[in-house]
This record gives structure tokens, C-alpha cells and sequence, in this order.
């Protein structure tokens, strides 16, 4: 029987996207559900094994005093087990076609949509990753994507690509040459595994497993997008500086509303300009635009 192994908590903080942060920077696959009602999360972390599954519940109760520190209430953790195919199942009760622009539409593959001859699909389906276009900061990246893709050819860089949609949408779009990558080797194996599904040809994008400092081009990039967590963007600001080509742009997201002003200000004293951004419940993203 196909199993999947999970550990499970309840996340009663304040601020909803906390424990997001605090679970991504651990480096766990996991998804999120909130209540909106009792504004009550719960966190599904998801491992290979049962032994992982104990072995994480272990780390996240050593890690409970310095959460609750910070301002994260994490109380029954728990683990358990799911049939793969129910898991499945459970996320199509969730999942729909998600509309992010008049061109650019994002949909899970059981769902039918009937597109216009001038719309782009990508077709994506849940995975034990964030990544499906449902997220605010994804959603900002796959409408500044669809915003300056003007039919005139433009190299984009997707670093940090977790899941792949957003190289996806920009392969779409129409941008070329281009390159992704993600520290976590999952997250790029399942980003190969959506470019297959949605017929990206083989070379169109190159994608590789590295972290910032790791990734090696000799390209300046015209957009670059980095959905990453705000203090690794702060810690890796001119790197990511060096990716934008002059006159390019970069779109920061993934960053909390508290948080943002600061990132700003660390990527504009750096010779960039901040053209837009956008708050939706705790996360602020940005466009920004590489001054000559």
C-alpha cells in the first residue's frame, strides 16, 4: 500500500504565516490549511517514513519554547499516516482553476476550462510543496510575469523555483533564454517532473540543484524573481543584484508585511527602484527595476 507519513500540528499564533516561515526555513515539505472562521492552521508536514515522521515531530517539540518566543503558538503535534490515493483525493475538494490574469490561467489537471485562443494554461497539481499559483507571493510573481511579457523576447531567472510554475508560465509567455533553481533537490525533481507535464521542451529551461551562492551564469538576467525567505534575501543582496540585467527587474516576494520596507530599502541602496508592490494578509511583494 502506497503511505504517506505525516506529522501533524495546530497552530493557534497571531500571525498565520509565521509558522509558514518557520517551517520553510527548516527546509520541510509540508502544505497549510486555515480556518477562517476560528483563524485556526493546521500544518502537514510530509516525510518518507515513519522514523522521519517521529524524528521531525522530535525536532518541532525541541523547537516549541524558542517558537512560542517568537510569537508562534504550536500546540498537538502529532504523527500519522494517509493512503496516497486519499490525499489525493482530499485536495481536489481545494484545488480549482485560478484565473490570474485575462491571458494566464492556472489549473489542476482533473479540471476542464475552456480556454480562448489567446489565453496560456499551465497545468499544475498539488504537491507536498508550496507552488500551485493559490499562494499571495506566487500569485504577485505570475501577474508581474504576465505584466511584462510584451511579446519582445526576455530572459528570465527563477531562483528559489520550488514546484516550477512560474518558469512554466514564463515559458509560456514566450521568455527565453531561461533558468531556475532550487536548493532543495525535491523541489527540482518535481519541478522536471511538472516542465514533462506541461511539454516544456528539454532545453528550454536550464534547472539546476544550488542554493544563491551556488548558482553559477554567465548571464544578467531581464527578470529575475526570487520568492525566497526574506533574511536569506537580505544575506545574498548582491548576488541577486548581479542577476538583473541594467534596466531589468527583479520581483521580491515570499517576504511578511512587517518585513518588507526593509528588504526594500537593503535592494534600493544597492542601485534599484522600487516600481510597485503588493500586500495581500501578511505577505508584501515588489517589483523593482535596475537603474542604469
Amino acid at each position: 500500500m502506497d503511505i504517506i507519513y505525516c506529522c501533524l500540528i495546530t497552530d493557534r499564533s497571531e500571525n498565520a504565516g509565521l509558522v509558514v516561515e518557520l517551517l520553510s526555513a527548516l527546509g520541510l515539505q509540508f502544505s497549510s490549511w486555515q480556518d477562517r472562521e476560528t483563524k485556526l492552521s493546521r500544518h502537514t508536514i510530509y516525510c518518507e517514513s515513519k522514523s522521519e515522521a517521529q524524528n521531525v515531530k522530535a525536532q518541532l517539540e525541541e523547537a516549541q519554547p524558542f517558537w512560542k518566543e517568537l510569537g508562534a503558538d504550536v500546540t498537538d503535534i502529532e504523527t500519522t499516516s494517509i493512503k496516497r490515493e486519499d490525499w489525493s483525493e482530499t485536495w481536489k475538494k481545494y484545488f480549482h482553476v485560478i484565473e490570474i490574469s485575462d491571458r494566464l490561467v492556472i489549473k489542476p489537471s482533473w479540471e476542464d476550462y475552456d480556454a480562448s485562443p489567446k489565453q496560456v494554461i499551465v497545468e499544475i497539481d498539488p504537491g507536498m510543496s508550496f507552488g500551485t499559483g493559490q499562494h499571495a507571493t506566487t500569485s504577485f510573481c505570475l501577474k508581474m510575469l504576465d505584466k511584462l511579457a510584451d511579446g519582445t523576447p526576455k530572459s528570465f531567472l527563477d531562483a528559489g523555483c520550488g514546484s516550477g510554475i512560474l518558469s512554466i508560465a514564463a515559458n509560456k509567455l514566450g521568455y527565453n533564454p531561461m533558468s531556475a533553481f532550487d536548493i532543495d533537490p525535491d523541489a527540482t525533481r518535481i519541478a522536471q517532473e511538472n516542465f514533462e507535464f506541461n511539454a516544456i521542451p528539454d532545453d528550454s529551461i536550464e534547472l539546476t540543484t544550488a542554493d544563491l551562492a551556488g548558482f553559477k551564469t554567465d548571464l544578467q538576467y531581464d527578470l529575475v524573481a526570487a520568492n525566497i525567505l526574506a533574511h536569506i534575501l537580505v544575506k545574498n543582496r548582491e548576488i541577486i543584484y548581479s542577476f538583473v540585467k541594467p534596466a531589468g527587474n527583479l520581483i521580491l516576494a515570499g517576504i511578511l508585511n512587517e518585513e518588507f520596507d526593509k528588504i526594500s530599502s537593503a535592494f534600493c541602496e544597492l542601485g534599484l527602484k522600487q516600481i510597485e508592490s503588493f500586500s495581500e494578509k501578511e505577505w508584501t511583494s515588489g517589483l523593482f527595476v535596475k537603474e542604469n
